[in-house]
């Protein structure tokens, strides 16, 4: 479904999703530059940081910035649906920066006040599939209504933009106008972690949209990687795994990755 416009500068993405992994498994949940939420339908989210750590279970999850990825338990199959907040949502939808949730897994009734997405998971439970997103949609413009707080500070909304679009420390300092020193210490605060590892964040996330569509040699140039070595070393940093790893894992019937093995190569 696509954000409505009310919605757009606190929702990024909204997605039901349907997912018949075949049998029971893991899969990662990525890094990314915005702040996720999950809303499972018929059996909980039991999420972890990886094996040694203790797992979370929840009917709902949202997920602060984090730059390793998380292990989502499933029985073979998922339903549910999915929300990327901005930095700017967060606020206005909980009243607290991003930064509060810095790696952390938590459930709604953890950070929600009473109402709006507070009670998306029973309201989604019983609802019909087919209107699950109109459902997440009036919730969170209920929550929008009733408990809105402001967005950042304009000057770090303008950083954020800018970082998320590739400009570099120092030029988003001059273009806000502070001092590289104080934009970084207001960027960590908004979001939980510093400049450089939000805007390689955002990299990664435009990355991931592009691996499997078009050769790695190509997605890094357009992501604005040095090479396809420098794009896979950053993918095994955040995600654990090389892009095609990845993709065998997570899609393991796409037609187009029957060559998977060339496409690491750079063939």
């Amino acid at each position: 479904m696509a954000v409505p416009d009310v919605l757009r500068p606190y929702v990024t993405s909204l997605i039901a999703y349907d997912v018949d992994f075949g049998a029971p498994g893991m899969h990662r949940g990525m890094p990314s530059a915005e702040v996720t939420s999950a809303l499972p339908v018929d059996d909980p989210l039991v999420t972890s940081w990886g094996s040694g750590s203790e797992p979370v279970t929840a009917w709902s999850l949202v997920s602060g910035l984090h730059t390793r990825p998380a292990t989502i338990h499933h029985h073979g199959y998922q339903r549910g649906v999915q929300l990327g907040l901005t930095t700017a949502g967060v606020r206005a939808l909980f009243g607290m920066p991003a930064a509060a949730w810095r790696g952390e897994l938590l459930a709604l009734d953890e950070v929600a006040a009473p109402g709006g997405v507070r009670h998306l998971p029973e309201l989604l439970a019983e609802a019909d599939p087919r209107t699950w997103e109109r459902v997440v949609v009036a919730g969170v413009i209920d929550a929008l209504a009733r408990y809105g707080e402001p967005g950042p500070r304009a000057e770090v909304g303008r950083a954020l933009a800018l970082l998320t679009g590739g400009a570099g420390v120092q030029e988003v300092a001059d273009d806000v106008g502070y001092s590289r020193r104080r934009i970084s210490d207001l960027v960590r605060a908004e979001t939980g972690v510093a400049p450089k590892q939000f805007q390689r964040l955002a990299r990664f996330d435009r990355s991931r949209g592009l691996v499997g569509r078009i050769p790695l040699a190509h997605a890094a140039t357009v992501c604005g990687y040095a090479d396809q070595a420098h794009l896979t070393r950053e993918w095994q940093e955040f995600a654990g795994c090389t892009p095609t790893t990845w993709l065998r894992e997570e899609f393991p019937f796409v037609q187009d990755l029957a060559d998977a093995s060339a496409v690491d190569s750079g063939a």
